[in-house]
C-alpha cells in the first residue's frame, strides 16, 4: 500500500521526465553515444541536470574527468537533500537507505518534503522508484527512435515546466506563495550581478528564510 501512494504521488514526476528522458536520449545519441550508453548513462547517473551537461561537454571535447569533476560538484546538492530527507523517513537498514538516496532527485526531493509526516521506505521506494523507471524508459525510447523526431516539438521546455507545475502544488498556505513570489524577482536579480547560477542559490537561500520568519512570526502571534 505505502509502495502504491508514493507511486501516485510520483504521477507529476513522470508526466515531466517522460518528454524530458526521451529528448536526453535523443540528444544523447546525436551527439555521438550509442544507445546502450545514453541508457546507461540514466540508469546509472540518474540526474537530468548533470546528464545533460555532461552531453554538452561530451559534445565540445572535454576530456573524461573534467565532465565527472563538473558533474560532482552539480550534485553536491544532494548531500543537503539526503540529510533533510533522512529525518523524514522512518528508521530502517543502510542498505535500503543507500538506495533510497540514489534515487532522490529535485522533484521526489520537492514531493517527499511537501508531505506532511515522516515517510516509510516503502513509500519512498514507490515514489522513487516510479520516477527512476519512467527516466531510463523514456531515455531508451528517445534513443532508439532518434534526434530527428524531436525537432520542432519544444521539448526544451519541458523541465521548466515540470518545476512550475511542482511549485504551484506545494503553495498550499499564503506563507509560501510569498516565498515563492520573493523568490523570483531575487533570482532575477541577482542574475545579471552574480556568475553562474549562484543567484538561484542566493535567492532560495533568502527567500526561505523570510519563509522561516513569516512561520515563527505567525507561530507568535497565534
Amino acid at each position: 500500500m505505502q509502495i502504491y501512494r508514493g507511486a501516485v504521488d510520483a504521477v507529476p514526476i513522470v508526466l515531466g521526465y517522460l518528454p524530458i528522458g526521451f529528448a536526453f536520449g535523443a540528444l544523447g545519441v546525436a551527439t555521438g553515444l550509442s544507445t546502450l550508453e545514453a541508457v546507461a548513462m540514466s540508469a546509472f547517473v540518474f540526474a537530468g541536470s548533470s546528464q545533460f551537461i555532461a552531453l554538452s561537454m561530451l559534445g565540445a571535447g572535454a576530456v573524461p574527468a573534467a565532465v565527472v569533476t563538473a558533474t560532482f560538484f552539480i550534485n553536491l546538492r544532494h548531500l543537503l537533500m539526503s540529510t533533510v530527507l533522512s529525518r523524514k523517513v522512518r528508521a530502517t537498514s543502510r542498505p535500503l537507505l543507500g538506495l533510497l538516496a540514489f534515487g532522490i532527485t529535485d522533484e521526489t526531493f520537492a514531493v517527499a518534503t511537501g508531505r506532511r509526516g515522516r515517510h516509510h521506505p516503502a513509500y519512498m521506494l514507490g515514489l522513487e522508484g516510479a520516477a527512476y523507471l519512467a527516466w531510463v524508459a523514456s531515455t531508451a525510447a528517445g534513443a532508439v527512435m532518434g534526434a530527428r523526431l524531436t525537432a520542432g516539438w519544444g521539448l526544451e521546455f519541458a523541465l521548466p515546466a515540470m518545476f512550475i507545475a511542482l511549485l504551484v502544488a506545494q503553495v498550499v498556505d499564503w506563507r509560501r506563495a510569498v516565498v515563492a513570489v520573493l523568490a523570483a524577482p531575487l533570482s532575477l536579480l541577482g542574475q545579471g550581478l552574480i556568475p553562474g547560477n549562484w543567484d538561484v542559490l542566493l535567492a532560495a537561500s533568502l527567500a526561505a528564510a523570510v519563509g522561516v520568519g513569516l512561520e515563527r512570526g505567525w507561530r507568535h502571534v497565534a
